[in-house]
């Protein structure tokens, strides 16, 4: 009976060593933090009282963190949804086009960059100008009119670009105007 016992015991714990490495391996992502070592003390008095790992309980407190630090009075938590996708492009937009303050200094020049590029949003030919030319126009603070499928496309170069690694010219191009006398093309 002893035996049966200890085997089983065996059992559980080799079926939740592999559960904790599944769990492991949905982690992708490492942060390094600096802690005072009163800190780190105290926070691995918390992770005892929790029962769980430190590197778990500071992930835990973190996202307990993220319930009450508002951007224009919602939590980032309740934003989650918004502003996560697993595409950088994608996600990068959704964030420039919501909180374009919340953007480094690097990003706002990235941004200008998608912002003052036609070929990237929809957009319609408007009659501007003497000539009797339509001009390719567009609204870039409409997050409905960004073309997500032209962005992720060319999103390596608009990033290089940005970083002065590459010309502008090598950005795509667009229609600017459209031909006399056809303003609805």
């Amino acid at each position: 009976m002893a035996i049966h016992d200890s085997s089983s015991n065996l059992s559980r714990m080799r079926e939740r060593a592999k559960q904790k490495a599944r769990s492991n391996l949905s982690r992708s992502e490492t942060v390094m933090v600096r802690l005072t070592p009163e800190l780190r003390y105290l926070a691995e008095l918390g992770a005892r009282q929790h029962r769980r790992t430190l590197s778990s309980f500071i992930e835990w407190t973190v996202e307990e963190g993220l319930k009450r630090v508002p951007i224009r009075t919602v939590a980032i938590s309740n934003l989650a949804r918004a502003l996560w996708d697993v595409d950088e492009a994608d996600r990068f937009a959704k964030l420039a086009l919501r909180f374009p303050e919340l953007l480094t200094h690097e990003e706002q020049i990235l941004w200008k960059l998608i912002c003052e590029n036609g070929y990237l949003w929809q957009g319609t030919f408007v009659n501007k100008s003497a000539k009797n030319e339509a001009v390719w126009t567009w609204n870039a603070e409409d997050k409905n009119s960004i073309i997500f499928e032209r962005l992720r496309e060319h999103w390596n170069t608009f990033r290089a670009v940005a970083r002065g690694e590459v010309d502008k010219s090598a950005l795509p191009t667009w229609e600017k105007t459209s031909p006399k006398g056809n303003p609805e093309v």
